[in-house]
């Protein structure tokens, strides 16, 4: 079980810093804002090497949105994703998280849910030749209906990836999002079992994983079962006192000790 983590508020701000924090805690590797593959590259390779810690996958860090209703935002974040895969490439990452928008409800009239399925069609189909080109994979994130109306459930993701015929596009599957959006969690990961590649993990009010009321090791289970064998990514806050603390329970925690 490789489990990563995004940054928190608390973590040092020097890159080789904050990685050493990052493995000193227990994580496997690191999820790092994809702006920082491109305004940081060298120091983010050089922490790597001194640390020994992965930077394994990216998110976010670009402009626009693969799904934006402006033609011109939606070219940027086509490129400017291209260009994070090729950074992530050299610090030997694996993937980059990619929702199909968020918060461009006030534009949902505009398209017709097929358009928005042939917008999101073309987006992907380009970015597939990157993620080809650099090996590396998007990993397509359905977010909840109060941030994202173009893509909410992982049946809707696994849609475009066998639709578009894409091998380099794989799930983001983010509990978070699927308590909201899934009527049930386990059937969901049985369901796109085949098409999986990435997990957020946040409980449901979106702290560490073990501080809410999802059952962690009971999806752990499942997705071993499943073969599941990508990496897990804290995407929350962190509650508590001492969060250095909270997150080493909840590291034991997901991990049975």
């Amino acid at each position: 079980m490789n489990i990563s983590t995004q940054n928190q508020e608390h973590f040092p701000q020097n890159m080789n810093d904050k990685l050493a924090r990052i493995k000193e805690l227990g994580y496997d590797s690191y999820e790092i804002d994809g702006k920082l593959l491109l305004t940081s590259l060298a120091e983010a390779k050089r922490a790597v090497t001194l640390t020994g810690l992965p930077i394994a996958t990216a998110c976010g860090g670009y402009e626009g949105h693969i799904g934006d209703y402006d033609e011109s935002r939606r070219q940027r974040a086509i490129q400017e994703i291209g260009a994070i895969l090729d950074a992530l490439q050299e610090v030997g990452g694996h993937g980059m998280v990619v929702p199909a928008g968020w918060g461009l409800h006030e534009h949902a009239e505009t398209r017709t849910p097929a358009e928005d399925f042939a917008v999101l069609s073309d987006s992907l189909r380009r970015l597939e030749a990157v993620a080809e080109s650099t090996g590396t994979y998007i990993y397509l994130e359905p977010l909840n209906q109060k941030e994202d109306h173009l893509l909410n459930t992982l049946t809707q993701a696994r849609q475009l990836i066998v639709e578009n015929q894409l091998d380099r596009v794989k799930i983001m599957a983010d509990f978070y999002h699927m308590n909201l959006e899934e009527a049930d969690i386990e059937q969901t990961l049985r369901d796109n079992a085949e098409y999986l590649g990435h997990i957020h993990l946040a409980d449901h009010h979106r702290y560490q994983p073990g501080s809410g009321n999802l059952n962690f090791p009971h999806f752990l289970e499942v997705l071993e079962e499943l073969g599941y064998t990508g990496d897990l990514a804290f995407e929350c806050s962190i509650e508590g006192d001492d969060p250095d603390q909270a997150i080493r329970e909840s590291l034991a925690y997901l991990r049975g000790q």
